[in-house]
């Protein structure tokens, strides 16, 4: 047997052992996880600092380096991440009536986990932990496949939520680290239809696309974050300014970061200058189209059909529109289904602006960087779906459920 067969089939094993664990039980392991990583700290950020002096000699891109940066402040929001998992109702067993059909027989919905999710990702160590407690608090096992730049962080984690589990007698391999990065061992992941119920991808476009298409095994994808603001006619200025800072700039190498700021043309004389001036004090490079580009000192022009580029960098398209119907196009043609923003007064706009865009997201007078698990009350997130099969947004718990039909009857047989 492959490690890669054997490491799957422990998975699939283990998560039998899930079933029988009350919502009280699986609070006390991830209690345990989360103090494990308290505790563990220095031994976590010893392995990031081998990662990162690897991934600086690679000349990983500064929007990577960031995303496998580890802090104290990063380890101990994944802490808090687990305890927030712990207050959040537990999905498994819940059941709803559906009726009882005229001939007696009841019919009820349960929902009960996927069996074993796959994380393949890049850069993204705390992505270990997150998928790690979500999985377990969900009934599921998990495989973690991460990038070799980020390895020995991941396996430092996996260490951490290991010795946890094990304390409470439960098998390790319910949250199972590949420690080859090997991409062949990837493939061969992919093909694990026998065991995995579904594989979730999180990194680059390039990756998700590999995976998408090799794989045999179910996957919700996670494409690119190109987040807009649309600055309404009827906005307030000094909000819409707010949000396309913090959107911006507060953390630029995220997929819940602006990409492109569309502004309605009645108030572009009077948004934009203000815009200008806060961008260029954070040294923001500005995309604009030919409308907009005398507004900014040094702006690239781009051609009508060259928007839609996921930055990641403090980098930023800016496009002036006629009406909010032209807005909802250029989201249609440049979006990529992850979040879209509105800033307005207007609450009849507001409502149409979250009717008609296609986001797993959509806000009104609110930052884009609030579109992420933790901020919206699930707890860390397993990721962020931007298609629709079968979730759509930010997976919490209940995103990595699903549901089986119960049927009781008293003998009844069909005619």
């Amino acid at each position: 047997m492959s490690l890669i067969t054997e490491l799957s089939k422990g998975a699939a094993r283990a998560a039998k052992a899930l079933a029988i664990l009350s919502t009280t039980e699986k609070n006390k392991v991830l209690t345990t996880m989360a103090q494990g990583l308290r505790k563990e700290k220095s031994v976590i950020l010893d392995a990031n600092q081998l990662d990162l002096t690897h991934a600086k000699e690679a000349g990983l891109s500064s929007a990577m380096i960031d995303r496998l940066t580890l802090n104290d402040e990063r380890i101990e929001a994944m802490a808090q991440g687990i305890e927030t998992i712990i207050d959040l109702p537990d999905p498994v067993g819940l059941t709803r009536e559906l009726g009882t059909r005229p001939n007696g027989i009841q019919i009820r919905k349960m929902r009960v986990p996927l069996g074993v999710v796959c994380m393949i990702y890049e850069a993204r160590p705390n992505v270990t932990a997150d998928a790690g407690a979500l999985c377990f608090k969900s009934g599921n096992g998990v495989i973690l496949r991460g990038g070799k730049e980020a390895l020995q962080s991941s396996l430092a984690i996996a260490s951490v939520l290991h010795r946890a589990l094990e304390s409470h007698q439960l098998p390790k391999e319910l949250i199972t680290v590949v420690p080859n990065p090997d991409r062949a061992l990837m493939m061969e992941l992919m093909q694990q239809k026998n065991y995995i119920d579904l594989i979730i991808p999180r990194g680059g476009e390039g990756l998700i696309n590999f995976v998408t298409e090799n794989s045999t095994v179910p996957v919700i994808q996670h494409f690119k974050g190109v987040c807009h603001l649309y600055v309404d006619k009827d906005a307030d200025l000094s909000i819409a300014l707010a949000l396309l800072l913090n959107g911006k700039t507060q953390r630029t190498g995220v997929c819940n970061a602006l990409e492109g700021l569309i502004v309605h043309q009645d108030i572009a004389s009077q948004f934009l200058p203000m815009v200008a001036s806060a961008l260029e004090e954070k040294q923001v490079k500005i995309n604009a189209c030919r409308q907009s580009a005398h507004y900014f000192k040094h702006a690239n022009v781009l051609e009508d059909n060259a928007f839609g580029e996921e930055y990641l960098s403090l980098e930023i398209a800016v496009r002036i529109v006629d009406d909010f119907a032209r807005a909802i196009s250029h989201i249609d043609q440049f979006g990529s289904h992850h979040t879209e923003v509105i800033c307005t007064k207007n609450q009849e706009t507001a409502e149409l602006f979250q009717r008609c865009v296609d986001a797993s997201v959509v806000m009104v007078n609110a930052s884009s960087r609030f579109s992420d698990g933790g901020e919206l009350g699930l707890g860390a997130e397993i990721g962020i779906a931007t298609t629709k099969l079968h979730a759509y947004g930010p997976m919490g718990l209940e995103s990595l459920t699903t549901e089986k039909y119960l049927v009781n009857g008293v003998g009844q047989v069909r005619q």
